[in-house]
């Protein structure tokens, strides 16, 4: 069996538009910081992993009020995420693979060149009754009335995709890896 997924899409009113983007500015904020972790952990010839960065978290959300005001599910999400990006970047390197096919080590992102994406796992939204709301912090962003295919019983995860105007809820079956393929 594979992968499906299950996509919601949501108009959002400016209110929730101005707080999705205030929340993808908090994770942009963590993620350069990730990148210029990584950049030091580099020159000093340490590792830089996401436990560490995580524990780094813990420390930027009690030094910064306005991070805090935020959901720590999507900033975790982005650290898994520049881990992930990270990693295969070190692994092309070690595989040697041509430059040309290699995935580049994560960059700083800019609020003008960058698109607002953020992901959140199943504990960071909810969707009853098609209403679609994210989580963001101490408040949470109501993005409206979501226009769904059916979904399953509970979904896994969401992401805003780029742009502002829309929402999208997902989820992830497991496979089932009880028969191999061919069989």
């Amino acid at each position: 069996m594979g992968h499906a997924r299950f996509t919601c899409r949501a108009r959002v009113s400016a209110a929730a538009g101005r707080a999705l983007l205030r929340e993808w500015d908090r994770c942009r904020w963590v993620w350069n910081q990730c990148v210029a972790e990584s950049r030091q952990a580099r020159a000093d010839n340490r590792a830089c992993g996401p436990a560490g960065l995580d524990k780094k978290l813990t420390g930027w959300r009690a030094q910064h009020e306005w991070l805090r005001e935020g959901s720590s599910v999507a900033q975790k999400q982005t650290i898994r995420d520049f881990g992930k990006s990270r990693a295969k970047a070190l692994k092309d390197r070690k595989d040697k693979l041509p430059v040309r096919q290699r995935a580049g080590l994560p960059q700083f992102r800019k609020r003008d060149r960058s698109l607002p994406t953020m992901n959140y796992t199943k504990q960071g939204f909810t969707l009853r009754d098609g209403h679609l709301t994210v989580a963001g912090g101490s408040r949470s962003a109501s993005c409206g009335r979501a226009r769904c295919r059916p979904c399953p019983v509970r979904s896994g995860s969401a992401g805003t995709p780029s742009g502002t105007g829309t929402s999208r809820s997902s989820s992830r079956p497991k496979p089932n890896r009880s028969r191999r393929p061919g069989t």
